[in-house]
């Protein structure tokens, strides 16, 4: 499952040590998930693939905990949202039509 954090600081207002606290969020995540870090204008973006068996309850609960931690200072997470991992049917490209084996470009 692919699931997108986004935080921004309680008070409303940016952080200048927003990488600082971003960087102490990744760390308190569990070691097994794969993340990766955005951050900008005082807000933090974190992307995490976890294994099938998490829900998005289960990351979220965890996020908060984290976000609970006074060290961390007043962190608060605006959304939790599910991605979809592959490719979707709609996504794909259309088949390629039959061939015309005279077909010439225009330039020749």
């Amino acid at each position: 499952m692919l699931v997108v954090l986004t935080m921004r600081r309680a008070a409303g207002r940016p952080s200048e040590g927003s990488a600082v606290d971003g960087i102490r969020i990744l760390a308190l995540l569990p070691r097994q998930w794969r993340k990766d870090l955005t951050q900008a204008a005082g807000y933090i973006a974190i992307r995490i693939q976890t294994d099938e068996d998490v829900t998005t309850a289960q990351v979220r609960a965890q996020v908060t905990a984290i976000l609970a931690n006074p060290e961390l200072g007043p962190w608060e997470l605006l959304s939790c949202e599910t991605l979809a991992l592959g490719h979707r049917g709609a996504d794909r490209p259309p088949a390629a039509g039959p061939r015309r084996p005279r077909q010439r470009a225009e330039w020749n």
